[in-house]
């Protein structure tokens, strides 16, 4: 499964603008970009074919934030997870992000 994926890593300063965001495999994001996020404030975002996005941005120490954004909203459906938690979701990652295929996301105003 191939999605197009945005990101930024503050250690390498590399990034890419969701508004120029690039097709990836799954397979790389999980062995590649993943292993990328080592560092607070570091994301990486995954755009489906419907343009519906999914987040995830490295916290302090070993949590990670991941989340669906409502940019209209100022809101988001969104949990923390470990690393392997995090593994585990792109292992078994839908081909549309819709809200009911992520029932631990949990809504959030920013």
């Amino acid at each position: 499964m191939h999605y197009r994926v945005f990101f930024y890593f503050g250690a390498s300063g590399a990034q890419i603008s969701s508004a120029k965001a690039v097709e990836t495999s799954l397979e790389d994001i999980s062995d590649k970009l993943l292993e990328r996020l080592v560092a607070d404030g570091d994301y990486l975002g995954l755009i489906d074919d419907q343009d519906q996005v999914l987040q995830i941005a490295r916290e302090a120490g070993d949590r990670f934030w991941v989340e669906l954004p409502l940019d209209a909203a100022h809101a988001s459906y969104g949990c923390h997870l470990d690393l392997a938690g995090v593994k585990e979701l792109l292992e078994t990652l839908p081909k549309h992000f819709e809200r009911s295929a992520f029932p631990e996301l949990q809504y959030r105003p920013w």
